[in-house]
């Protein structure tokens, strides 16, 4: 039996979701405030659980064509290497532009014939129906999703704002530069300072290469961003990274690069009645181990597979489905992000001195390798999957 399902918000979360329930045999309504969708953001990696989301959705392959698979993920403070994590070599990450992700789920979503009502920003809910501000109602449905986001008025969630951020902007790939295109290299100083490239493959209608930049700043810097002395600050990035220069060269302004606040926490319970969370709506991390499109796509999955037993228990199953994996992500982000991303001067010693020499030791080596991938446990509890 199909159910009328109303999502809320057309990002990675809500597309995947639509597409999956679509496909199931679900009547799926997207409710988006924008009048055209689009992604916001730069550059992210989707790991391999999450391209297996992708590939049940029908999107994998499209996905690959556009992005940039990645196999190792290195980062120095100074000449000490203190990050150094590879992924399987027949299960590389792939990194892609957030356009790019948009651009495979929309054309799901289309081919699944998914209901889009754009240009309507939800303010509520009443029952089964979702409310708008001075319109119409959307509605009923059986079961509403709320994929909305950061921004949700319908999560009961309170993050707690983490205390840096970082600028972000994509540039074309330099000729000029030795970095390779299937590695995520980062720079380090102490915890203060965090640099990254991140090769993403190409953006829709275009074949050439691309690359998102970031550059970690604590979040009062992130305020004065706009009134940055900007060729102070591509001097500032040239000496502290030289290999960074040739990717910021081309950018002419801070409005170039665009700021990223992060915040951390969850809910215990990802659902009320009638209305399921999922990702950021359900929890926050920062994106250090860049898992926040593989969290929001493992939800979309888990939610229609625990619909194919029926409604009734199908939040409480959904809940079980991802209680564990995400809470282990959420605690190794919170554990992880102070060491990259804070004022601490004794955590990014024990970073250099004490774990990044554990990390090459062939145990905690294979965990790394699969933490990064998405799989240090089950995705989905109680299933073998993928």
């Amino acid at each position: 039996m199909g159910y009328r399902i109303g999502i809320v918000g057309a990002g990675i979360g809500g597309l995947a979701a639509a597409a999956l329930l679509a496909r199931r045999g679900h009547a799926v309504t997207v409710v988006e405030r924008f009048v055209s969708p689009g992604p916001v953001g730069s550059g992210l990696i989707v790991q391999p659980v999450g391209l297996a989301v992708l590939d049940a959705i029908g999107a994998g392959a499209d996905a690959r064509d556009f992005g940039a698979p990645i196999a190792r993920m290195l980062g120095h403070a100074g000449a000490r290497r203190v990050l150094d994590v590879r992924y399987r070599a027949n299960g590389p990450g792939l990194a892609l532009h957030r356009s790019s992700l948009f651009a495979v789920l929309w054309q799901a979503t289309q081919a699944a014939d998914v209901n889009m009502v754009t240009g309507a920003a939800v303010v509520g809910r009443r029952g089964g129906w979702l409310m708008r501000r001075q319109a119409a109602e959307v509605g009923p449905f059986d079961l509403l999703v709320d994929a909305s986001g950061a921004g949700s008025v319908l999560s009961p969630l309170k993050a707690r704002a983490l205390p840096f951020g970082a600028v972000w902007a994509t540039v074309i790939w330099p000729e000029d530069t030795s970095l390779p295109q299937d590695q995520l290299t980062q720079r380090y100083f102490r915890a203060v300072r965090m640099a990254g490239v991140l090769p993403i493959g190409r953006l829709p209608g275009d074949a050439v290469a691309r690359a998102a930049v970031f550059w970690s700043l604590p979040v009062s810097a992130l305020e004065c961003w706009a009134q940055v002395d900007f060729d102070g600050w591509k001097a500032e990035v040239a000496e502290f990274w030289p290999a960074m220069a040739p990717f910021v060269e081309g950018l002419r302004g801070a409005s170039d690069l665009t700021p990223a606040r992060y915040s951390l926490g969850g809910l215990v319970r990802p659902h009320s009645e009638g209305l399921a969370f999922i990702g950021d709506a359900a929890y926050r991390a920062s994106p250090q181990l860049g898992q926040g499109a593989n969290m929001a796509l493992l939800d979309a999955l888990a939610l229609s597979l625990a619909l194919d037993q029926g409604l009734d228990g199908a939040l409480a199953r959904y809940a079980a489905m991802r209680r564990w994996h995400r809470r282990l992500y959420q605690g190794f982000s919170a554990l992880l992000t102070p060491m990259y991303q804070s004022h601490s001067r004794a955590l990014p010693s024990l970073r250099d001195l004490v774990l990044a020499p554990l990390a090459r030791v062939a145990p905690v080596r294979q965990v790394l390798t699969a933490l990064v991938s998405g799989d240090v446990l089950a995705p989905l509890a109680g299933l073998n999957w993928p």
